[in-house]
């Protein structure tokens, strides 16, 4: 292993996400699969490519690194978490034979069947560019407008906003953040109409975000909906190419949120949620009148969770909606249901009356499930792993993240055919986690000790990785950019600990609303519960020397364990962490800790900054002070109140990184964070 390679690697690598394929979009016909990749594993620049009879073929490649990027696309790429450049999405039409997408700040189309990228002369810079179904006309955003134009270049404004910060067309911060929802419009099947978004953000508060690093240059204005505050004012309209514009009408004021929205041949459907988010409305809109129906409802005590890809209908239109009782969500397809204690994820798109979706199967694996009345429900990803898919006619496209790493199979008719490339960066570490099941909760861990290690010659300080929050899993048989870090960690001479526990997904809905009206009592719980049967089942961990580090939920669950569990953690480093949750965004907080000056006392129990005076640890803050997802604010006051409370601490500022603080800075940090445990562990 190339310990002291690790770190560049890491970062050059983003997390090792370069050179791996995806976005993948399989023809009906199944015959021909679309994807992005980057040239190899250190490679940034995204491009375009073609997946045909066994074959991959190039489709289109950025001439250069990015240029000046729109503002609405930057924003895009944050929300969607894009660590590469160059090509990062596209569209097709619905055969797949027309793409289109961005590049080097221009538009451009390319077809599949053969020939160069063709230019677009798009009014100003495109933001999501979408061909219509039958590929004639391809429309796009730009300064907050919808516009559509044919393929010889004649174009027409379809919507043009009102007022300055006003937009058509583009997903709001809370959809795009929290909802899942990263778009804004839809083309109806018939591709003579789109279904649009309008986004007022007015109503929220006016946030700035400066770089301290530049006093000369002016902050970024920004509206963002922190818990309790506004949010933006959403309304849905049917606009048609010949200028026809038809409002999309439901009870706005008790369904705040337009949580999803699909357009499919029986027409639109949309998924509509309450401000408390206790209660779904599915609604079938008519859209020559904007007049909707009521097709089906969800409610729960705590909150609906909402399930990527539902609702979804199959060409008869039989609905495939979550149904969740006695402890497992699961998939009702008209009249069957998925069996108990398979924990449905997602459903990733149906063809004919087939439906595709994942599944936790067990506490460490996700895996990839087709349901038909003919061929019943099958399992199709058949390698222990983390896998996804997408599907076109007979061929789907296996997504897999396996102990041996990323790889991509073609399937047809259930069987193997073929792959794609996967051109990840080699990560030089061999990740070698022992899987337990912790505990009386029975919660999911790794261990990861040093390859050197002899059982019985040393005892080794002890280092928990978690995250442990809502939407993210780091237990998995999957080589992941986690498990590598955790590896290297414990090469040098830590015994890494990761633990699952209540609030994650995968283990039902009661183990993820465990947490609601308290996100940290029960999480701390099982990590420190979690610890204990490590150290048990290994007696080589030094409860002595005990050490924890995050990101995001993951950062504040640290912070959490030094400030209130001294005797537990002897050092923390919290990063990117939310230290008070009033200052996280409406929908994703008050999921679980409700309206902030309806239960206070939710957001309090909740918040480390309120514990500043309990420090007696080592702790180390960082932040990227281009965060605009969760605001250095949260670290500059939770330093603050530590300075005033007279606890030593120690903070370090990211300069220019976001949320996810890539590029260089992710393997200095590394090495400063080694440096930095070492020193407050005596190791």
């Amino acid at each position: 292993m190339d310990l002291s390679a690790f770190p560049r690697r890491f970062a050059r690598s983003r997390r090792f996400s370069l050179g791996a394929p995806n976005r993948f979009t399989v023809s009906p016909d199944g015959r021909r699969v679309v994807f992005t990749r980057t040239r190899d594993g250190l490679d940034p620049l995204g491009e375009l490519w073609l997946y045909e009879d066994g074959r991959e073929r190039l489709l289109a490649s950025p001439r250069a690194a990015d240029g000046e990027i729109p503002e609405a696309e930057r924003i895009r790429r944050e929300r969607a978490r894009e660590r590469s450049g160059g090509i990062v999405s596209y569209a097709t039409d619905r055969d797949v034979r027309l793409v289109v997408h961005t590049a080097d700040g221009a538009l451009h189309a390319v077809r599949t069947s053969g020939g160069a990228p063709f230019p677009l002369p798009a009014a100003g810079p495109a933001v999501d560019p979408r061909p219509s179904p039958d590929g004639r006309h391809v429309a796009y955003v730009t300064d907050g407008a919808l516009r559509v134009m044919s393929l010889d270049g004649v174009e027409r404004l379809c919507l043009a906003p009102e007022a300055p910060e006003v937009a058509y067309g583009l997903a709001e911060h809370a959809a795009a953040e929290s909802m899942g929802r990263q778009r804004g419009y839809w083309w109806a099947p018939g591709g003579d109409a789109l279904l649009v978004a309008r986004v007022d953000p007015t109503p929220m508060p006016l946030w700035h975000l400066g770089d301290p690093a530049d006093p000369a240059k002016p902050p970024r204005a920004f509206r963002y909906p922190a818990a309790g505050t506004a949010n933006a004012e959403v309304t849905l309209h049917v606009v048609t190419l010949d200028g026809e514009r038809t409002e999309v009408v439901w009870d706005r004021a008790a369904f705040e949120y337009l949580a999803t929205v699909h357009w499919d041949a029986h027409g639109p459907v949309i998924g509509v949620q309450s401000r408390d988010q206790r209660l779904l409305h599915v609604l079938e809109v008519d859209p020559d009148t904007g007049a909707t129906r009521l097709l089906h409802e969800r409610r729960d005590r705590a909150w609906v969770e909402l399930v990527p890809g539902t609702p979804a209908r199959t060409a008869s239109g039989t609905p495939a909606v979550p149904w969740e009782r006695g402890g497992t969500r699961r998939l009702r397809i008209g009249d069957f249901l998925t069996p108990d204690g398979l924990q449905v994820a997602e459903v990733l798109g149906t063809d004919g009356e087939r439906v595709l979706f994942t599944a936790w199967d067990g506490p460490f694996e996700r895996h990839v499930w087709s349901y038909g009345p003919e061929g019943g429900l099958v399992r199709l990803s058949r390698e222990p792993g983390v896998h996804t898919a997408a599907m076109g006619g007979p061929t789907v496209v296996l997504d897999s993240r396996t102990p041996d790493g990323h790889c991509v199979t073609v399937l047809r008719d259930g069987e193997p055919v073929g792959t794609i490339r996967s051109l990840v960066a080699d990560p030089l570490v061999v990740p070698r986690p022992e899987f337990l099941t912790l505990g009386g909760r029975e919660l999911p861990g790794t261990l990861f000790l040093p390859s050197w290690h002899e059982p019985g010659a040393r005892r080794l300080p002890v280092l928990l990785f978690p995250y442990s929050g809502p939407g993210v899993r780091l237990a998995v048989r999957a080589r992941t950019w986690a498990a590598c870090v955790a590896q290297w960690f414990a090469e040098q001479g830590f015994a890494v600990l990761t633990v699952d526990g209540r609030g994650t997904p995968g283990r039902g809905p009661a183990w993820e609303k465990a947490v609601h009206g308290d996100q940290l009592t029960p999480v701390l719980e099982d990590q420190i519960d979690g610890l204990r049967a490590a150290a048990a089942h290994c007696p080589d961990l030094d409860l002595g020397r005990v050490g924890i580090r995050g990101w995001s939920f993951g950062g504040t669950l640290a912070a959490a364990a030094v400030l209130r569990h001294p005797e537990v953690f002897h050092a923390a480093v919290s990063g990117a962490a939310p230290s008070d949750q009033r200052l996280y965004d409406t929908h994703w907080k008050e999921r679980f800790l409700g309206h902030p000056d309806e239960e206070p006392e939710n957001y309090a129990r909740s918040s480390t900054i309120h514990d500043a005076p309990l420090l007696r640890r080592p702790l180390l803050l960082v932040h990227g002070m281009a965060d605009d997802n969760v605001a250095a604010a949260h670290t500059l006051r939770m330093s603050a109140a530590l300075l005033a409370a007279g606890r030593p601490h120690s903070v370090l500022p990211l300069s220019g990184a976001t949320h996810m603080a890539g590029g260089g800075s992710a393997g200095q940090l590394l090495l400063f964070e080694l440096d930095f445990l070492r020193n407050a562990l005596n190791h």
